[in-house]
């Protein structure tokens, strides 16, 4: 039984704590956030004694074989990133692993931070995009490789909140359906400026064709602009997708609804209940973390350095919408990547 604990205790916390009723390899056992009022509502909700307000103590005390670092990358009220920190100081202690939110970076700068820290470090990252570990996307994902829709042809994908907001879901989503084959090439179209100066800095819009290293071309699509709806709710952060073309047929995940047509069972469709769906999708992900401490040959599908890979991606739609060229992956991207788009924009 893996003991895991977390850092930041806000709203999102709560999913990964919730989680932990589908989680069979571990238990949450600790807690930390500087915030004592958060961080005690937070433990008396989820029956968790062992609190904490500095990160060092907690991870000396616990020493927990798991660490979800569940908060902003960037601190609160200002432009400083923390991203990089919090991981360094997790891999400088010695945790085995450790589950970090989206996005895992916002601008080139942490992204090349990040990148070098993957190169060295010895604990597990796992990026929290947990969409493809919804029981549905497994299921279509299974019927894709057992080539229910024939031979993949195209993919189209897409949100209508921002690129660095939802954009990581949806690109590991994409990656999920192709067995992670990594971009190699992007050209994008870029749009918008309100956005640039929050704590996940992006256009307001953006829009790409992607093209894997399996030979496979994409379609992607951000913000309420240029992303597809995807349920009937107001919300953007609700309207994910993702539609996967065969030769014999495909399939269709949506926030709140599936579809899928095959030679042999023809068209099927139906709704989801995403809520229900997504606590089943956060306990696969951290139960997925627990198989790869158990083996090194079980690597996490969202590992760190397949989502450095799609955030690159990310930042190269970003140069070539600043300089109108086609980008070729993976990329050395710019320092001050948020200022370019800035003066730009």
């Amino acid at each position: 039984m893996y003991k895991s604990a977390i850092l930041g205790c806000g709203g999102r916390a709560r999913g990964h704590a919730n989680a932990y009723r589908y989680v069979k390899g571990g238990k949450l056992a600790a807690i930390c956030d500087m915030n004592e009022e958060r961080l005690n509502d937070f433990g008396d909700r989820f029956e968790i004694s062992s609190r904490y307000t500095d990160l060092d103590e907690m991870l000396e005390k616990e020493k927990p074989d798991l660490l979800h670092i569940v908060t902003a990358p960037t601190l609160r009220g200002s432009n400083q990133r923390i991203r990089y920190s919090l991981m360094k100081q997790a891999s400088d202690c010695g945790v085995p692993a450790a589950i970090v939110e989206k996005p895992i970076a916002v601008d080139s700068d942490d992204w090349k931070q990040i990148a070098g820290l993957a190169a060295e470090t010895k604990t597990k990252f796992v990026v929290n995009t947990q969409l493809n570990f919804h029981p549905k996307n497994i299921e279509l994902k299974r019927d894709v490789a057992d080539g229910k829709i024939g031979e993949i042809k195209f993919i189209d994908a897409s949100a209508r909140s921002t690129s660095a907001n939802q954009g990581p879901h949806v690109l590991q989503l994409v990656s999920s359906y192709i067995d992670n084959s990594r971009p190699v090439r992007v050209l994008g179209q870029i749009a918008g400026n309100k956005n640039l100066d929050s704590a996940e800095p992006s256009p307001m819009d953006a829009a790409a064709q992607v093209i894997y290293e399996n030979g496979l071309h994409a379609s992607v699509a951000f913000g309420e602009g240029m992303g597809a709806k995807a349920s009937n709710a107001p919300a953007r952060f609700r309207h994910k997708r993702v539609f996967v073309v065969g030769t014999e047929g495909f399939v269709h995940w949506r926030f709140s609804s599936w579809e899928r047509s095959t030679r042999t069972g023809g068209y099927e469709g139906g709704g989801l209940n995403y809520g229900d769906q997504d606590v089943q999708a956060q306990g696969n992900l951290t139960e997925a973390v627990y198989d790869w401490l158990d083996n090194e040959k079980n690597i996490h599908p969202t590992h760190l350095k397949q989502s450095l890979a799609e955030f690159n991606l990310i930042l190269g739609i970003y140069q070539s919408g600043i300089t109108n060229q086609i980008i070729d992956l993976p990329f050395d991207p710019p320092d001050g990547l948020i200022d370019s788009l800035k003066e730009n924009l």
